[in-house]
């Protein structure tokens, strides 16, 4: 993975974003730091439950239609591997034998996505969440010599992203979640400390379909896509403590 010639330095990338005043800007921005690393992709990915993502990036229109038209997000390991953590995540270490994410893996590299993947979790204020993305194609040997010698760069340069995106889109961040009730607090304490729903349910003394009840109520408080995001969202927000 070689520099390519005539691009700016790192240095004056980080003053691009901080110069910039609109979204065209990270986007032109976004397609100098790929040439800069001579990657295939970077991606934004601002996720949200209540409107639209808020995106920018190289991967194509047609994958990012796709992505959206077959509601990837709820199936996504990266989505999902990234909600349950607060460090960054590389793609070959989430669990991809689920059909479904199988199924999204070769969609995604049909539609020119590369099979190496690092995703930087980012959570805002309020409980926003965004991941910013790097994606290419070469060996697992080349990728991790590539990421040893760039990652502190790319968390660097993330966090620049998600401030202009937060300053270019100020109505987007998410609303104070109501609070959570005792029993919806235990409930996600305990998914969040790992048991299944069956030995939440046994803890608490409680029905599947009652625990169900506490957990979609907990979910739509919180304006999450799923219960990985909830736990996510509460722990990020210090609603609960593990």
């Amino acid at each position: 993975m070689r520099r390519q010639s005539k691009v700016p330095t790192l240095d004056e990338i980080l003053e691009a974003l901080e110069r910039a005043s609109e979204f065209d800007e990270l986007q032109s921005i976004s397609e100098i730091v790929r040439d800069f690393f001579s990657i295939d992709h970077i991606n934004y990915h601002w996720v949200s439950s209540s409107s639209s993502p808020y995106v920018c990036g190289t991967h194509s229109k047609a994958w990012i239609a796709r992505y959206h038209e077959k509601e990837y997000l709820r199936v996504d390991p990266v989505i999902q591997g990234c909600f349950q953590r607060f460090h960054p995540v590389d793609w070959k270490r989430l669990d991809w034998s689920g059909k479904a994410a199988r199924a999204l893996q070769a969609d995604a590299i049909a539609h020119g996505v590369g099979t190496q993947g690092y995703s930087v979790p980012i959570r805002g204020p309020n409980g926003q969440f965004a991941l910013f993305t790097l994606n290419h194609t070469c060996s697992d040997e080349e990728w991790a010599d590539f990421m040893r010698r760039n990652r502190c760069n790319f968390l660097l340069i993330a966090h620049y992203f998600n401030q202009k995106a937060l300053e270019f889109e100020p109505e987007r961040a998410p609303e104070l979640a109501q609070s959570l009730s005792p029993r919806e607090i235990d409930a996600m304490t305990l998914l969040a400390m790992g048991y299944s729903r069956a030995q939440v349910a046994e803890t608490l003394s409680i029905s599947e379909h009652t625990l169900r009840v506490y957990i979609e109520s907990a979910r739509y408080k919180l304006g999450a896509v799923n219960t990985t995001n909830a736990v996510a969202r509460a722990l990020s927000r210090g609603l609960i403590v593990i």
